[in-house]
């Protein structure tokens, strides 16, 4: 019996051993390994890793000394040593020192966390803001000081969603269009939704931020290093809520304003060439078309306009697709109300939406013949809905 308790005292040393090396090998990994919370690239994500860090090895303290107390009660006031149990009923010092003592302990944790939190929900004194919506299933950026607005998409090919190509290092994980910030500026983010609750989150700027239809929330980055930083949507928003990436492009202030004279005069190229456009030919409007379908209405109608079933309706020989050629435009330039059918109009180009509309009412063996030219599409948006 005494080799018994011999043996089960080394082995009580040894977990209490192994549980106090555990705790100090995770507080020492280093940030952002499997082991430990990434440190991230904002202000305010080093105030988060710190507070974790704070409570980690408070919760390391605690978890030694109540575990080292349990071990050594279980050896040394053993039956078999000889000891026995003290018999009382009730303690008013220890019923309050055993209050006291959590209530200590919470108080400091609480102090540094309420000042965390504050400086997480401190969006004021902002250099520049940023209007991100989330919607069913990519997210539109728009500066609110500049006159850029775009949305960014999944660039993942079908074919690599569709198991017909190998995926790459990036499978699911890049976008079109990346959001571009500078270093060294406060960044003044206004998250909401056009559709369903969604949820902006970049891990390595400490922000996971709820995107919900009619109401705005807010929150900050101060991002000190350039470089390219992802995330995702973290709410669960419809059957392609893995499709909805997050990518964000952090340049020098120098890069950044560089980029933004290249955008606005990208834009304005862009609005010039289609104005001074004319009538596309059927070859251009289905190619355009069939690149615009594939990256915007494939998700839910499907490559082969079959839709899926009781969710989302077939466009190969639809009504609508084949018929009604009004109604179709009016469409898809503003949706369906109550549906997952957005309004395109404000996404895409007059050329975009012409191609798309035109591609759909001649794949698939609808074969209407129906053109769509980008005047009809400027009628159709200067009517309104």
């Amino acid at each position: 019996m005494k080799r018994y308790w011999l043996l089960l005292n080394n082995k009580c040393n040894w977990i209490f051993i192994l549980l106090v090396w555990s705790a100090g090998a995770i507080a020492n990994a280093p940030a952002g390994s499997a082991y430990n919370m990434t440190r991230g690239a904002t202000e305010l994500s080093h105030k988060v890793y710190n507070l974790h860090m704070v409570i980690f090895y408070i919760c390391c303290v605690i978890g030694a000394i109540v575990f080292g107390l349990m071990f050594w009660s279980i050896i040394h006031h053993r039956k078999a040593k000889g000891a026995t149990p003290a018999q009382f009923h009730g303690s008013l010092k220890i019923e309050i020192l055993w209050t006291a003592i959590p209530v200590l302990i919470l108080i400091a944790m609480a102090i540094p966390a309420s000042k965390t939190l504050i400086a997480m929900e401190d969006a004021s004194k902002a250099d520049m803001t940023i209007l991100v919506t989330g919607s069913q299933w990519k997210w539109h950026y728009k500066y609110m000081e500049y006159p850029i607005e775009f949305y960014s998409l999944l660039s993942t090919p079908r074919d690599q969603i569709e198991n017909n190509a190998a995926k790459d290092d990036l499978y699911l994980r890049d976008v079109d269009k990346p959001l571009v910030l500078p270093t060294g500026k406060k960044i003044r983010f206004l998250v909401t939704a056009d559709d369903v609750i969604h949820s902006w989150w970049v891990p390595d700027f400490a922000i996971k931020k709820d995107a919900n239809p009619g109401f705005i929330n807010e929150t900050w980055a101060k991002i000190e290093n350039p470089g390219i930083y992802r995330g995702q949507c973290a709410e669960l928003c419809g059957k392609d809520h893995g499709f909805m990436p997050i990518v964000v492009d952090v340049k020098t202030p120098e890069a950044f304003d560089q980029w933004v004279a290249e955008q606005i005069a990208e834009q304005e190229k862009a609005k010039a060439a289609e104005a001074a456009r004319g009538l596309m030919t059927k070859e251009e409007l289905m190619e355009l078309g069939k690149t615009i379908y594939d990256t915007r209405c494939a998700v839910c109608h499907q490559s082969g306009g079959e839709g899926l079933p009781g969710a989302f309706p077939a466009l190969k020989g639809s009504v609508i697709a084949t018929k009604d050629k009004p109604a179709h435009i009016h469409m898809v330039l503003f949706g369906k109300p109550a549906t997952a059918m957005q309004a395109f109009g404000k996404q895409l180009t007059a050329a975009e939406l012409a191609a798309v509309i035109t591609y759909e009412r001649n794949a698939w063996g609808n074969d209407t013949g129906d053109l769509v030219q980008i005047s009809e599409i400027n009628a159709a948006l200067s009517a309104g809905e």
